[in-house]
């Protein structure tokens, strides 16, 4: 297969949000633990979710982090993979955004995961939470949406990693905030020398 001369194979592992930019895993696992000190006792799920968007000549991947405290604000970041084609079937963008969130996944091992519950642990009595989840971006209704076919095979695959999977309308980590960012159409300038 010929690749795009124009627009590079980006995938990085730097995270961004709307006050910093240049994050890797280790800093926002740093972020979202300080984000949980701030308030112990709340309850907190983290999230994470891809999304994807076809453009010409190019596939644009938005995954995205987010730490969630109850009724009470999140903290969230982000990171771009660009596809220099243009990935047409269902299932292979799916798949695909589900894999990006499984690698993610990945980094929070069960060590990270037991770092940040030990937060709350001190306040589980008094009600203190902590959950992961990967939001998938599909439905299961087979008349509106194409992606509900494979709803099975995705939601297999987060629980074997031992994560909780959300699909539609409950997914707002992928078809919300990831979304948000991957509709865009621009590509971030990149050295060369990167790829």
């Amino acid at each position: 297969m010929r690749r795009n001369p124009i627009i590079p194979w980006i995938h990085s592992m730097e995270f961004t949000n709307t006050t910093e930019r240049h994050m890797d895993l280790c800093a926002v696992y740093s972020r979202i633990d300080a984000f949980m000190r701030q308030e112990p006792h709340a309850n907190y799920t983290l999230v994470i979710g891809t999304d994807g968007q076809v453009h010409r000549g190019f596939t644009k991947l938005i995954t995205g982090i987010i730490i969630r405290r109850e009724s009470k604000g999140a903290w969230a970041c982000y990171r771009q993979v660009i596809i220099p084609r243009e990935i047409m079937s269902v299932r292979e963008k799916l798949s695909t955004e589900t894999s990006l969130s499984e690698e993610i996944a990945c980094f929070f091992d069960k060590r990270k995961r037991n770092q940040l519950e030990d937060i709350i642990m001190p306040f589980v009595y008094q009600g203190a939470s902590f959950d992961v989840s990967i939001h998938i971006d599909a439905g299961q209704d087979k008349i509106k949406s194409k992606t509900a076919f494979f709803v099975t095979e995705m939601v297999n695959r987060v629980e074997s990693l031992g994560w909780v999977p959300v699909i539609k309308p409950d997914s707002y980590g992928a078809s919300s905030y990831a979304d948000r960012y991957s509709k865009s159409s621009s590509i971030p300038a990149v050295s060369l020398a990167k790829i």
